[in-house]
């Protein structure tokens, strides 16, 4: 199985459940509001030019004016809508420090254990048995039906005739006869042609049914056999993560890492490695340039020129708030990493930063500038600011600080401080 594994499957499961809540919140949010407000004053825009169209030219000219209005309004709304979306970007820019506070970004192994799942039998129309004969139904045996004998005079004067009645129907009992007998006859061939086409269509069906088992059970195989392969390297995991190998530390890192969701607007890669002779984490987090962020401070509409413009930020504005990005970041991995080693995996050491932070482009890889972090019991520092005062601090203080933030938001003032 692939290094990474568990990490893609953790991060696939955080994502979604990081989606799912942020479609919540984004649907209860002003925004939502803005933009339905905006659609409404549109409609009512194009209503009043459908109602200045129709009009008699002496009202023409006020419903022109209610049209301007309604234009306005919509112009309004729509600034209104891209104002909120800038708030909640600037929101979420604030809160990257602050989303972690409530989690506890420890990551029990045993829940990637996987169970093999089984869907049901594809094929139940082959448990039952097919169709069966059809039912066949002899005709009832004819029965010889004489003519009563004549009465009173009649028996006297019509002796002939009763003979030949008798005669009549002793010729339609013998057809009778015949005719039953070929049909019975005909039965017997048709039970048989009936039998042998019911034997043929369950030979078929048990042939199918056989067939369809076999691959049945092959496929079940190959989910137990890919689910015992998945467990077996969870165990190997777990077992090498106790013996504090380095494949199995930078997995598990990646895994704590792929927990952490960022604003979209800001994404973040990582790269590492562990050195276990001094049990010393290297990070590096590449991150966006300050000019990939918008630097957009708001929107307003001018009737005058009937025009939505942009109202930039500025640099300083641009600057503090890529710094405190860029901060909450720095502080926020190393807190997720030791809080994340119950093992004391990693060493953590309260020493003095003694480097400056820098920043530093990835070669042929990125673009993007990157944070370098390293952990080690002899060193415990955050190399990396790219802009701003330089970020020295010891990362043990960070994480407890951030701990007593859970309890104490006004902690978070301290941590800023740092």
């Amino acid at each position: 199985m692939a290094k990474g594994f568990f990490a893609e499957l953790h991060r696939q499961a955080v994502r979604s459940a990081r989606e799912s809540e942020r479609a919540h919140k984004a649907s209860v949010r002003s925004y939502a509001v803005a933009v339905r407000e905006a659609e409404a004053a549109q409609k009512r825009h194009e209503q009043a030019l459908v109602r200045s169209q129709k009009a008699s030219a002496a009202e023409q000219k006020r419903l022109e004016k209610e049209a301007k209005a309604a234009h306005e309004e919509a112009m309004m709304a729509q600034v209104e809508s891209l104002n909120s979306k800038l708030a909640e970007i600037d929101e979420e820019l604030s809160g990257i420090l602050a989303a972690t506070l409530d989690v506890d970004d420890f990551v029990d192994l045993e829940t990637f254990r996987a169970k093999a799942e089984h869907p049901p039998f594809d094929r139940p129309d082959l448990l039952a048995s097919s169709r069966p004969q059809l039912p066949i139904t002899d005709p009832p045996l004819p029965v010889f039906a004489e003519p009563p004998a004549p009465r009173g005079l009649m028996s006297l004067l019509g002796k002939n005739l009763h003979k030949k009645k008798i005669t009549a129907a002793a010729a339609k009992y013998v057809l009778d006869r015949a005719t039953w007998q070929r049909i019975l006859d005909e039965n017997v061939v048709m039970r048989a042609n009936e039998s042998s086409a019911y034997q043929q269509r369950e030979r078929e069906r048990l042939v199918a049914l056989e067939r369809e088992q076999i691959r049945d059970a092959s496929e079940r195989t190959q989910r137990e056999e890919a689910v015992a392969k998945q467990n077996a390297e969870l165990d190997a995991l777990i077992a090498n993560l106790g013996y504090g190998t380095k494949e199995a530390i930078e997995e598990y890192i990646g895994i704590v890492l792929s927990t952490a969701v960022y604003p979209d607007h800001f994404p973040i890669g990582y790269g590492f490695t562990f050195e276990p002779s001094v049990a010393e984490l290297r990070l590096q987090v590449a991150v966006l340039t300050p000019d990939q962020l918008s630097t957009v401070r708001n929107y307003k509409y001018t009737k005058a020129s009937d025009e939505i413009t942009d109202v930039p930020m500025s640099a300083k504005a641009c600057k503090d708030r890529y710094s405190s990005a860029i901060d909450q970041v720095a502080l926020r991995i190393p807190h997720e990493i030791f809080e994340a080693d119950r093992r004391g995996l990693i060493g953590m050491e309260r020493t003095k930063a003694t480097k400056k932070a820098t920043i530093t482009k990835v070669p042929k890889l990125s673009p993007r500038p990157r944070i370098e972090t390293s952990f080690s019991p002899a060193r415990m520092t955050l190399g990396a600011r790219p802009v701003g005062r330089t970020l020295l601090n010891t990362i043990p203080v960070i994480h407890e600080t951030i701990l007593a933030a859970r309890t104490n938001p006004s902690a978070l003032k301290k941590v800023s401080e740092l």
